[in-house]
């Protein structure tokens, strides 16, 4: 137990120590300034000549956010055409079929969001073409866009009185060959070690200790692999994802992804820090995420060390925690640690299955999607942190009688509505969602029934398995309660849709609150400004994103998680 505690302090402690020489690093880049990556400058020319790209060219918001949707539509039409018809396209030695028209809309739409929500087994539902060039195209491209659209933000948050707020094309190139592509290289060199296959070879057949004949997929998985957890992607090569030993071989490469998934999000905030030469600002919001990621670590940490009750009622050991649906070389502690990494963030990789954790597990992972501000996905995860500082920004001037300002621009009513509109999308698109499923469940059995019956675990669990679905297709994260049946008409077509209102919406109106305030006349500080950078003021958003982001759900969760833990 004390090794695995250890284990969790170190790999903490490694993503905070290097999180803020990588941050430094990034604002760098996005502010155009001297890096050893300048190397890089030859292709990425070469990329903006043959696309007619112009990157000194300024954008407005509106034009930046038109080149943002329109690229993203062109990518969809791209991940459908090729995912219908991947049963005819090379690099397919095991034969795998084409998905279904459906399917294949949910899968296009999941990755393109960076979502990566999967209602399939990637051995048998992708083939190495589309695992390359729709899955890890969109890793790396969709990982970029969230990048490029906080890089406008924070070039819009340091102009003093600007109408442009960057070039999106420029931001999205250098986002992938200066941050992505080098860190990626690092971690896939390091599996390959490891023994993660990487290689076009088909399945291998090979005969077991019992003389059975069994069939192990390989494939280039070690390509895949690290852009998934760095783009905080988090979609599997394999179906059982970070669990599968081929995938995650070693407790050493458990460490490296488990890492890798909040290694870009965290530096980010130190990014903004550097960029707007406000590190006591970047020091108050870093703190704030990190104190509500170190508090889910230790529940979930606590509760699967501990053992399921029930188990212990009957007079069984567990000296190895819950171990239900977990890897015994990973170990109930890596396992906690790993869900809420990757439930802060828009990651949903997993290396154990959190639809057997513990009750308060699932409700820590599912807090941690629905207020989804915990240092999140690469370049998103500050925005929606951003629409809450506005509203934090508005209260507190409010309540002390001062004119609601942010970094020397007053915050008034249009941000305000846009804000709040934002921030009111997440729980509504959740709530409904589960409210549209368990009506049908309950009224339309005949319907239910006719897609498999959905759900393997009725009662408290059974809702929390569709309550958790909607909560990860709403944050972008993409794990789920897997004793949900998911791949049928209705959650691909329900799923798509929530993704791409959560996805799109969000960052159209971050960026239009960064690019209305840009416009406006700066006023300098003086002794009436409310000071955004102080611990007080840190405590203040706190509170209002969890009045706002985390109350909305507790009622769920009392239908749900919280009646489940008390019925044991």
């Amino acid at each position: 137990m004390n090794t695995e505690i250890l284990g969790i302090a170190l790999q903490i402690i490694l993503m905070i120590a290097l999180s803020y020489p990588l941050g430094r690093y990034l604002a760098k880049v996005y502010k155009g300034e001297k890096t050893w990556s300048d190397f890089m400058a030859p292709i990425e020319n070469l990329i903006y000549k043959v696309c007619g790209i112009n990157p000194k060219e300024e954008m407005d918001w509106k034009v930046f956010l038109k080149s943002l949707l329109i690229v993203n539509l062109f990518w969809f039409i791209w991940g459908i055409v090729l995912l219908v018809s991947q049963g005819w396209l090379p690099l397919n030695p095991d034969g795998n079929p084409a998905q279904s028209p459906d399917q294949a809309f949910n899968t296009c739409i999941s990755f393109l969001v960076n979502c990566n929500l999967q209602h399939y087994s990637g051995e048998s539902g992708l083939t190495y073409f589309t695992q390359l060039f729709v899955i890890m195209f969109f890793q790396f491209i969709t990982a970029a866009t969230g990048m490029a659209a906080m890089a406008g933000v924070m070039k819009a948050m340091a102009a003093k009185t600007t109408q442009t707020i960057g070039n999106f094309w420029q931001l999205l190139v250098v986002s992938t060959t200066r941050i992505l592509l080098p860190l990626s290289l690092i971690v896939g060199f390091i599996l390959i070690l490891q023994g993660t296959p990487m290689g076009f070879d088909g399945a291998m057949k090979l005969t077991t200790l019992e003389g059975v004949e069994q069939t192990v997929s390989q494939g280039p998985a070690a390509a895949i692999v690290p852009i998934k957890q760095l783009g905080t992607n988090g979609g599997g090569y394999f179906g059982t994802n970070s669990s599968h030993p081929l995938e995650n071989p070693t407790y050493l490469t458990n460490m490296l992804e488990c890492w890798a998934i909040l290694l870009i999000p965290m530096a980010m905030i130190f990014a903004l820090g550097f960029y707007l030469k406000r590190k006591k600002l970047a020091f108050v919001i870093y703190g704030v995420m990190l104190s509500a990621y170190l508090l889910g670590v230790v529940v979930n940490t606590y509760t699967e060390m501990n053992g399921n009750p029930r188990i212990d009622a009957l007079g069984i050991a567990q000296t190895g925690g819950a171990m239900e649906g977990k890897e015994v070389r990973i170990g109930s502690g890596a396992t906690a640690l790993w869900s809420v990494t990757t439930t802060v963030t828009s990651n949903g990789s997993v290396n154990g299955m959190h639809d057997s954790t513990m009750p308060l597990s699932g409700m820590v992972q599912m807090l941690n999607m629905q207020i989804n501000t915990w240092f999140g996905g690469v370049g998103v995860g500050f925005l929606n942190y951003y629409t809450f500082i506005i509203i934090a920004v508005f209260i507190s001037g409010l309540m002390v009688g001062r004119t609601p300002e942010f970094l020397g621009k007053k915050v008034e009513a249009r941000e305000m509505k846009i804000a709040t509109l934002v921030a009111l999308l997440h729980p509504f698109v959740i709530l409904v969602g589960t409210a549209l499923s368990t009506y049908l469940y309950v009224h339309a059995p005949a319907f239910v029934a006719g897609e498999g019956g959905w759900l393997n675990n009725p009662g408290f669990h059974g809702f929390s398995e569709q309550f958790y679905e909607f909560t990860s297709c709403a944050a972008n994260n993409g794990s789920g309660f897997e004793g949900l049946g998911d791949n049928t008409p209705f959650w691909n077509y329900a799923c798509g849709i929530v993704l791409i209102l959560s996805r799109y919406l969000p960052i159209i109106g971050q960026v239009a609150i960064a690019g209305l305030l840009a416009k406006k006349k700066f006023i300098p500080e003086s002794s009436g400004t409310l000071k955004t950078d102080t611990v007080t003021f840190g405590l203040m958003t706190f509170a209002v994103i969890v009045i706002i982001a985390a109350l909305s759900f507790f009622p769920a969760h009392a239908l749900s998680t919280l009646a489940e833990q008390l019925s044991m």
